[in-house]
């Protein structure tokens, strides 16, 4: 299974191709435009989620709510093309009246300098429009087909937020949930997607705060998937690793700059004793573990226990209090430009990681077993797990 996006923030639409889906896996449209709506929310977003409603249309690959195996197409208009329809217009060619939000001042911390250099664009318009985190609405358009695949083989996926600027949930109130779908009900009622009651209101209090002062925060998100059997991936070839796949997966989210798993860097503080997950052995359920310090991964392949990774998203830099920059035409310092931008995008971070997390798993599935037809796949995933089971 790969994918394709395509489009730029303020243009007409948005589109992905998803090729490699089993034919006749049913999709429920409405299920994604619930994850659309999932990624718009969130204490501290900026003003274009109330503009857009971000619903999909499915244009081809897809009869009678089943897939057909041939490509799946999946566009979302832009309604705030509207006001920019002569600025973004693809066909008219450019003139002064056309040209009037050109941008030639970079921002630091964004793709605006070094894409133009790259691409030798006079107009860093022409980068941003395509850098901008609205792209990734797409991502959790066709995390959202991933997910209904995964559901049908009993794989769970879940991205919540664990630390928005300097306040971090408590991580002894995870061990409360016993589910995923327990933790889901309790994050999916927040306002910043976190399971704590306490660190909510304090996250908020630092979100508007940051806003005060024309700032912006970063933070930490976590995903866990569940249902996830041993041995997707490999240990023969680095760049089959799944463990490196999902972490480039996961850092190709626009701003994310570091991913761990498990109990990630700090398994630096203990010795091996207290990192290794054990193993253990019972007629009902095969080979097992009573931790997960290691996130799921042994040898860069999947060892039957849920996933658990985290990841650093750095602050938007888009600021509303400018910093200092160059302008491109006239190498005068100048306040970079300010565009319309979000205090926080955290809680709408962990639905991107959620859904680039049941992407890749999804491609991992696809790759090990028949991809064909979905009925053919299932009969051979459930075939697979009684294998482990009585290895």
């Amino acid at each position: 299974m790969r994918y394709f996006t395509a489009g730029e923030s303020h243009g007409p639409q948005l589109t992905a191709i998803i090729e490699g889906l089993p034919a006749n896996l049913k999709l429920d449209i409405a299920q994604i435009n619930a994850d659309m709506k999932r990624r718009k929310q969130g204490y501290g977003r900026g003003a274009r989620q109330k503009i857009e409603t971000d619903e999909v249309q499915i244009t081809a690959g897809l009869r009678h709510q089943l897939t057909l195996g041939s490509p799946l197409v999946i566009q979302l208009p832009n309604k705030d093309f509207a006001h920019w329809q002569s600025v973004m217009s693809p066909t008219d060619p450019a003139t002064p009246e056309n040209s009037v939000r050109q941008v030639t001042k970079p921002r630091p911390g964004h793709a605006d300098l070094v894409g133009g250099m790259k691409y030798q664009h006079q107009d860093l318009r022409n980068v941003l429009e395509r850098s901008s985190a609205r792209e990734t609405a797409m991502r959790v358009a066709v995390g959202s087909v991933a997910k209904q695949l995964l559901q049908v083989l009993g794989i769970d996926v879940l991205g919540f937020v664990r630390q928005i600027g300097p306040v971090a949930a408590d991580q002894t109130k995870l061990d409360t949930f016993k589910t995923l779908a327990d933790l889901r009900a309790k994050t999916e009622i927040s306002a910043v997607r976190t399971f704590d009651d306490q660190a909510e209101s304090a996250m908020k209090i630092a979100i508007d705060q940051a806003k005060k002062a024309g700032d912006t925060l970063g933070g930490i998100v976590q995903v866990i998937a569940t249902g996830v059997p041993a041995g997707l991936g490999s240990y023969v070839s680095a760049d089959r690793k799944l463990d490196g796949q999902l972490a480039q997966a996961i850092v190709g989210i626009n701003a994310f700059k570091g991913v761990a798993f498990g109990d990630g860097f700090d398994l630096a503080d203990h010795p091996g004793s207290g990192d290794m997950d054990e193993i253990f052995y019972d007629a009902q359920q095969g080979f097992y573990r009573q931790s997960d310090h290691l996130g799921g991964f042994e040898g860069g392949m999947t060892n039957g226990m849920p996933i658990e990774l985290t990841a650093v998203m750095k602050p938007i830099p888009t600021l509303y209090k400018p910093l200092r920059s160059v302008d491109i035409h006239s190498k005068k310092a100048y306040q970079a430009n300010v565009e319309r931008s979000d205090t926080t995008a955290v809680p709408a971070a962990a639905v991107v990681a959620e859904a680039m997390t049941a992407i890749t798993l999804a491609q991992a599935i696809l790759e090990m077993f028949d991809a064909n037809a979905m009925a053919r796949l299932k009969a051979q995933f459930e075939a697979y797990k009684n294998e482990l089971k009585n290895y």
